[in-house]
């Protein structure tokens, strides 16, 4: 088995030779970074390894999560776990699913201009801008549809010329759209009511007093359930 091209690399401006193929994620392991917060789920889902990176010979910078962007030649690259943006402090209960509401826990929001930053910065590709214009229009459900892929990374609020923040408000939208205005869920609604009646206790004991090998078992041959 021939052996793994070794490629340069730069993280926090030091020079490094790593094997060609890992994710900037593993990279950085294999450098000796030591990752606790910004490992994450190393799947794309939660957005703790945003990464801000460019080139040796090309300044524009890109954005992606480490989990996913495989490494390249000449990459400088540092890492942005968590972007110190301002969140509004809300009681779900005491809110109203309106645009007024939105407004009133995040007045900036009239400052957006389009410039569209936020969704060349956006590794998930999501229409931030387009969102933030339904947010801007009182569609809480619009917005809720067009960010549902948003996994909380920041590097939308770090490129905004304005300060906004889009993935709070992103996020604000889809707890009013979940809370308020998503039609009931029949098929959760008798769930619930078997895992309250304990339809399920015996089934769950028996699943803690089981052996992880025979755990992972059917775990791999589970009936998947289908979507609804």
């Amino acid at each position: 088995m021939a052996e793994a091209r070794m490629i340069d690399i730069y993280i926090m401006g030091s020079r490094y030779q790593v094997p060609e193929g890992l994710t900037i994620l593993t990279a950085l392991e294999y450098c000796g970074y030591r990752m606790i917060r910004g490992c994450g789920c190393r799947a794309g889902f939660c957005g703790a390894c945003a990464t801000v990176y460019n080139f040796k010979n090309d300044p524009q910078l890109r954005y992606d999560l480490a989990c996913q962007k495989t490494i390249e030649q000449d990459m400088y690259l540092v890492q942005i776990p968590f972007f110190p943006a301002a969140k509004a402090l809300y009681n779900l209960e005491e809110v109203e699913a309106n645009g007024e509401q939105v407004l009133k826990l995040y007045p900036d929001l009239v400052k957006c201009f389009g410039c569209n930053n936020c969704t060349k910065t956006c590794p998930q590709d999501i229409e931030v801008m387009w969102f933030m214009s339904d947010a801007l229009r009182g569609d809480i459900r619009e917005v809720a549809i067009k960010s549902f892929d948003c996994v909380m990374c920041g590097l939308c609020a770090a490129r905004c010329p304005q300060g906004l923040v889009p993935y709070n408000i992103a996020l604000l939208s889809r707890r009013l759209y979940g809370r308020y205005l998503a039609p009931p869920s029949k098929h959760l609604e008798d769930r619930i009511a078997e895992i309250e009646a304990g339809k399920f206790d015996a089934e769950i004991e028996e699943l803690r007093k089981m052996e992880q090998s025979e755990l992972k078992r059917r775990y791999a041959g589970r009936e998947i359930e289908p979507a609804y």
